[in-house]
């Protein structure tokens, strides 16, 4: 199969299985499964790719795809039992429903279908590095599988921790300082971010090895300023007021450093 028609083939399976998600949000009013449908659909993708290419060399592909798929399996664990599972929908949807207010489904399935043009534009990023004109794997490829599951590995430490710290009574009205915290606001997403850039390192060398920079640079900018951070906060600040202003005012908001005193 050429990359044009994996490319199409996988992306109507994706286009299908989120337009069946917001049909049953119709009926749980969560619209969180949008958050499960993409994780896992770019972990089907990868997958797909890796079995029905028949360019670029095998044992890369299915590296890319192991690396991928654990990455959508924790992630896509991660939000069912973090946030479709949680009594109360996530923050992010409720505000939309009340935004949206009459409109909402139409709009809503939209919203859904844009999640699955995002994991089919963002799995593009997969191919390009499995269809990488070497025929042998480099000390490259090991790398970045590395790299990438570091980034996931950090991803859900971060995750535990956080967890930990509202699991505990005394963490009501408070922030979490704990760990990697302690060092950036959001460490989760930095590590989100350190994992698209894992499969840069595995293009390096290609001809077009800059197009794999896309994805890390879009994937910065929607967590740093549209979707990830910016709300996130917002809510925050809604809850916690002046305490989270104090840990804005200390702790770097994506970067891992030390906390700033005084």
């Amino acid at each position: 199969m050429s990359p044009t028609q994996a490319v199409l083939s996988g992306g109507i399976v994706v286009l299908l299985l989120l337009v069946a998600l917001w049909a049953l949000q119709l009926k749980t009013k969560d619209a969180g499964v949008a958050d499960v449908g993409w994780a896992a659909g770019l972990g089907f993708l990868a997958i797909f790719y890796a079995a029905m290419l028949a360019d670029g060399l095998g044992a890369r592909r299915w590296l890319v795809a192991a690396v991928v798929a654990i990455w959508s399996f924790r992630l896509t664990r991660y939000i069912i039992v973090d946030r479709v599972l949680a009594p109360e929908e996530d923050g992010r949807y409720q505000a939309l429903r009340q935004r949206w207010g009459s409109t909402v489904q139409p709009k809503l399935l939209g919203f859904f279908l844009g999640q699955a043009a995002l994991a089919i534009l963002l799995s593009i990023h997969f191919l390009l590095v499995m269809l990488h004109p070497s025929t042998e794997l480099r000390v490259w490829d090991w790398l970045g599988a590395l790299v990438g599951l570091g980034a996931i590995g950090g991803e859900s430490l971060a995750d535990r921790q956080l967890e930990r710290f509202k699991a505990s009574p005394d963490s009501r009205g408070k922030t979490c300082r704990e760990g990697l915290w302690r060092y950036s606001r959001h460490p989760n997403y930095f590590f989100e971010w350190i994992y698209w850039l894992a499969f840069a390192i595995v293009a390096v060398e290609a001809p077009w090895w800059w197009a794999t920079l896309i994805a890390p640079a879009v994937m910065y900018v929607f967590i740093r300023f549209v979707t990830g951070i910016p709300p996130t906060e917002l809510r925050a600040i809604k809850s916690r007021g002046d305490e989270y202003r104090e840990y804005q005012r200390t702790t770097n908001a994506f970067f891992p450093w030390f906390p700033r005193h005084g």
